[in-house]
């Protein structure tokens, strides 16, 4: 059973929003939560789940995770749930999403059937009853087939609430998984009014909390440095295959005036962990409390999660490029 020191027990009755001491999670030691929070020497198995038509960097991301194919064994990419104005709800936002990841596998040639899955039509609001999806059940099924040697990478570069759910559902995979999450501002930004992390603010409460060993992204002021310009896309992208020139086509359709503008790319920097951590340097910290007014509390007893604090754009960038480079040949 999971065990609740006095500051949690505190908070369950004190503050809003705690309610997920009250489950039950499996226990990882710390000294095996950290040796599943050291990058993997070898090749590994994955799972990617994006909010595809959010904006433009979850395409860059799925495109990156699939053409690293010498360090990533990509198993299914999930369809996540998203609200903004590309979207009429979390439920259009999520099919959206599955409808552009289908776009992208057409153009890489990759076939979609038990390939794809579709996620939660809604947020996480219930932890009773988390949202049942093909994308969540999916995640069970694969993650019962790792083992704590040979883990699961679940990442997550969209709201979280397809993994929260598959959590709450089936408990015991976090002793099978290590999440990767683009989720959340840095420990030490003033807030973490961060769209992936605001969107669903239970499910991130949940990540958080429950104990499955957990690398993070921090968005502010971390993953910004992953920063490109329209005329370092048209150099790289244009005449490379069906796929980058679809790139190159949603990246200068997303800004009608591109002077002196760049955009983040932030998604790929949890693709790039895994395919080489030296490029996103990390420290180990304890999980922050997450708090109803999208800030980060802390208590140095609770258990470890890894958090990068720099992104070397350049090496992302380049290793970027060179794949796609060589899909155009």
């Amino acid at each position: 059973m999971k065990k609740i020191n006095l500051f949690m027990a505190l908070a369950v009755f004190l503050l809003p929003g705690f309610e997920t001491f009250a489950q039950e999670y499996p226990v990882i030691t710390e000294a095996n939560r950290i040796a599943r929070l050291n990058a993997s020497e070898g090749r590994v198995r994955m799972v990617l789940d994006t909010d595809t038509y959010n904006e433009i960097d979850d395409q860059f991301a799925v495109v990156y995770a699939l053409l690293s194919k010498e360090k990533l064994d990509v198993e299914a990419l999930y369809a996540a749930p998203f609200f903004n104005s590309r979207s009429t709800g979390p439920e259009d936002g999520m099919e959206s999403s599955y409808d552009e990841i289908l776009r992208l596998l057409d153009r890489l040639d990759i076939e979609h059937e038990g390939f794809v899955f579709k996620g939660s039509k809604e947020y996480l609001t219930d932890l009773d009853n988390p949202p049942v999806s093909p994308a969540a059940l999916d995640l069970i099924e694969r993650a019962k087939t790792a083992s704590p040697e040979n883990p699961l990478y679940v990442v997550a570069v969209g709201a979280i609430t397809n993994v929260a759910s598959a959590i709450l559902i089936e408990p015991s995979i976090i002793e099978n998984i290590v999440v990767v999450w683009l989720g959340g501002n840095s420990i030490h930004w003033h807030n973490t009014r961060e769209f992936n992390f605001s969107q669903d603010l239970n499910a991130s409460r949940l990540i958080f909390d429950c104990g499955v060993p957990l690398v993070q992204m921090p968005c502010v002021p971390v993953v910004t440095h992953l920063a490109t310009t329209l005329p370092e896309m048209e150099t790289y992208l244009k005449g490379r295959g069906a796929i980058g020139d679809y790139l190159l086509e949603i990246f200068r359709d997303y800004q009608k005036d591109h002077y002196a503008w760049s955009k983040v790319l932030w998604d790929m920097t949890a693709v790039a962990w895994l395919v080489n951590a030296d490029w996103t340097p990390s420290n180990l910290i304890h999980s922050p409390v997450v708090t109803d007014q999208h800030t980060f509390s802390f208590d140095d007893s609770r258990h470890l999660i890894r958090a990068a604090y720099y992104i070397n754009r350049d090496a992302i960038f380049g290793d970027f490029f060179r794949k796609i480079e060589e899909v155009g040949k």
